[in-house]
């Protein structure tokens, strides 16, 4: 039975919205870890606790069913035999990168300067991603558009750390989600292959949980080496939903697409992480910062900037290696 042309419409206004409210997941995935670097005064354990927890939790999942538990350990195997180009195994290392910038940084930062700082950096990694043709069907032209969406990113990154222009540590911080927003743009395209390859999202977004924390686990062994650091547990048990919130916000995206689309999902996830991430400056601010207006505002050029580089370019005439992008972002 076909849907009336208003029936469509409800629809999607109610879809948007609902992407617009698990689009604050994000910023609240950030203020849970930023809290927790800063409870255990260090944000590589609270990353390792972040990635460790949506392991376990994926595990679970796919472990559970035989078809998705043989596709997860047949993958070892086909990264040694080169099944797929090796680089899309390691895309977790991506999430690994924004994880750990939000234990480092959002204590000191605050939510909304992390995460238009992080949005800004895919935004400009999302036009060259997509011009190389990384995760996308067909490359597509450096488009007018594109290049002022690219140019308001930068200007939105700028905004946000201008209160801080006096202070030069807390500028290199707000470059650290900046950078990982950068590296977020072949993450997806990664993940996407795996899925391909394995039959199953599921098994794609557990190896990308699995490669982020034996990296960032890696390197904390050698930080226990070297400069004897110890790793310990947080007491308090809402700081261990960290991970959870991620997987809950990689699903409710996953479900909302059918529905959207891209192009309308990935707008009105940005919004909900700006709006959520205001939000969230205003109820629980981080330690010694304040609401600036200049942060609105760059807030708001951020969401501009997501939109204009969301335009459609025309296709080039060399299709590009990769399948369609997953929604996987970070851990």
């Amino acid at each position: 039975m076909s849907t009336s042309p208003t029936g469509r419409a409800a629809s999607v206004v109610v879809l948007t919205i609902a992407t617009v409210f698990a689009g604050m997941l994000g910023p609240l995935q950030s203020l849970v870890n930023g809290h927790l670097g800063t409870a255990l005064a260090d944000g590589h354990a609270a990353a390792l606790v972040s990635f460790g927890t949506g392991l376990v939790l994926m595990l679970i999942l796919v472990l559970a069913r035989t078809r998705t538990r043989d596709a997860f350990f047949r993958l070892p195997g086909q990264l040694v035999r080169g099944e797929i180009p090796r680089w899309n195994f390691f895309a977790g290392l991506c999430g690994a990168v924004i994880v750990l910038s939000e234990g480092v940084t959002v204590g000191f930062l605050g939510v909304a300067i992390f995460q238009t700082s992080l949005i800004s950096g895919m935004v400009i990694s999302g036009v060259v991603c997509d011009r190389l043709g990384i995760g996308v069907p067909f490359k597509q032209a450096m488009s007018a558009p594109r290049v002022a969406g690219a140019i308001l990113a930068i200007c939105a990154t700028v905004l946000v750390v201008s209160p801080n222009w006096s202070a030069p540590h807390m500028i290199a911080l707000a470059i650290m989600p900046f950078v990982g927003g950068l590296l977020a743009g072949w993450q997806p395209a990664g993940n996407s292959e795996v899925g391909l390859l394995s039959g199953s999202m599921f098994v794609s977004i557990t190896w990308n949980f699995l490669i982020g924390f034996v990296a960032l686990g890696l390197v904390y062994v050698v930080r226990m080496a070297v400069s004897g650091a110890h790793f310990t547990l947080p007491g308090t048990w809402w700081m261990y939903f960290g991970g959870p919130l991620g997987l809950m916000s990689i699903a409710l995206m996953a479900l909302l697409v059918r529905g959207l689309g891209l192009l309308l999902l990935g707008l009105a996830s940005t919004a909900g992480q700006l709006i959520g991430s205001l939000l969230l400056e205003l109820v629980a601010p981080a330690a010694g910062s304040s609401l600036h207006l200049v942060t609105v505002i760059g807030a708001v050029v951020a969401l501009a900037a997501a939109a204009i580089a969301m335009i459609p370019s025309r296709h080039t005439a060399e299709p590009a290696v990769l399948a369609q992008p997953a929604e996987v972002r970070r851990g």
